[in-house]
Order: structure tokens, then sequence, then C-alpha cells
């Protein structure tokens, strides 16, 4: 003699799933089997030699009897295959501005990652610059007015006299230095740019610039910044 199982909310043979047991106790537990709950053997069921079954030998959430057609499924295993692969690169590269101001860098930025980002159809870059008086922006590539306006207005924006006339409290590596800072902030320093079919996905009129906020570097060593540059993406 067969028992039909039923769900406690609807039929799991609604579902394409029959279960049948010999006569037996039936417990329910609340293990979900594709929205439904499972049925479990307890201990006073016989198995086919009537010999006593033990509940821990059928875990909960088993299916006893299916008639779904699985045949035109994807296995995981042959998902994963098709999957696209992931992967990360970096590189750590160093600039040194000619002056303090802007100053167009994509041409730097794209020879130091054209080995590994023409593989990567679709991903994402991010620039970091290891600076606090120094910044990253995306900005016009083509006019060098543009880059040398920027300067001005940022001058405008954090006048270094603000060193001067007590405005400021941190002056102690000269008068660029904490309006250095504050431009750094609000410039930013990180960038980032989408890969698309191997390439920076950047505009037409697009470019990176590396920002120099002072006039001799921090405790007057120069120019020279270091970025970070972290690929990510999908072959």
């Amino acid at each position: 003699m067969f028992h039909f199982v039923k769900s406690s909310q609807r039929s799991l043979s609604s579902l394409g799933l029959l279960l049948l047991v010999p006569t037996a106790t039936l417990a329910f537990v609340s293990a979900p089997l594709h929205g439904t709950f499972a049925a479990a053997i307890s201990t006073s069921a016989s198995s086919p030699n009537n010999s006593p079954v033990e509940s821990s030998s059928i875990p909960a959430g088993t299916a006893l009897c299916s008639t779904t057609d699985n045949t035109n499924r994807e296995t995981p295993t042959t998902m994963a295959k098709s999957a696209p692969t992931p992967v990360w690169y970096q590189h750590e590269i160093s600039i040194t501005a000619p002056s303090r101001g802007c100053h167009l860098i994509t041409s730097q930025i794209q020879n130091a990652i054209k080995d590994d980002i023409r593989g990567i159809k679709i991903g994402m870059a991010n620039l970091f610059i290891m600076h606090t008086s120094a910044s990253l922006t995306i900005n016009e590539n083509a006019d060098p007015d543009v880059r040398r306006d920027m300067e001005v207005a940022l001058n405008k924006i954090v006048p270094a006299q603000w060193t001067r006339d007590g405005t400021f409290l941190h002056t102690m590596e000269g008068e660029d230095d904490m309006p250095g800072h504050v431009k750094s902030s609000l410039m930013g320093p990180s960038l980032n740019v989408p890969i698309r079919n191997g390439r920076l996905a950047l505009g037409t009129w697009q470019g990176i610039y590396l920002n120099e906020h002072r006039d001799q570097g921090g405790w007057g060593g120069g120019h020279q910044r270091n970025i970070i540059i972290t690929l990510q993406g999908q072959t």
C-alpha cells in the first residue's frame, strides 16, 4: 500500500514531484525543497527487506522520487565551464609632474596597463594616487587652456593667502601645503574608469589628469607621484 505525501502549502505532485513510500508513519520537517516542505520517514518505517530504517540514514530534504525531466537543464559543471573568467591585475607607476598644475597623463596610464587590459572584455580600472597634496580627475584632453584654467580656478577656491592671514594653522611646510591638502580632497585621490573590449572606456574628449598642488612637493622633494592601478574584470 502507498500513500501520496502532500506539503502543508501545496501538492508536491503539482511541481512534478511524487513521493511513494511504503506504509509508514510520516513526519514533516521544515527543510525547504523548491518552496515546499520535504517529507522524512520516521524511525517506525520499514525498509523493503523489513529491517528498521533509521531516520538519520535519510537526510531531511532528500527527494525520494522525482518525475521532473532535467534533460535540457545545464548542470552546475556545464555552467561553470561556460562562465567568463574573472581576472585581477595591479601596477604601481611613478610620474614626475613638471610643475605645479594639472597635467594630462592618459598615455602613461595606458602604456602601463596595455599588456593586461587587452584581454578584459568588461571590467573596471581603479586609479589611486598615494599622496595628500596631489589628486586625479578626468576632464578635457584637447585644449591645454582647460588645464591652465583649472589651476587658476583651484587657486581662487583655496587661496594661498589663507596660510599667511591666519586662516590655516598647518603652515610648517610652506604656504602651498595646506591649500594643497584642501585641493587634494576637493578633486579626490582616485578614479574608476570602465573597461570595454580591452580598452579604457573614456569619452572622445576625456583625459586623465594628475593635479600637482605644490610648488616643490612634500618637504621640497620634487613632484614625483606614485599611482596604483588596479584592473578587474572578465575575459
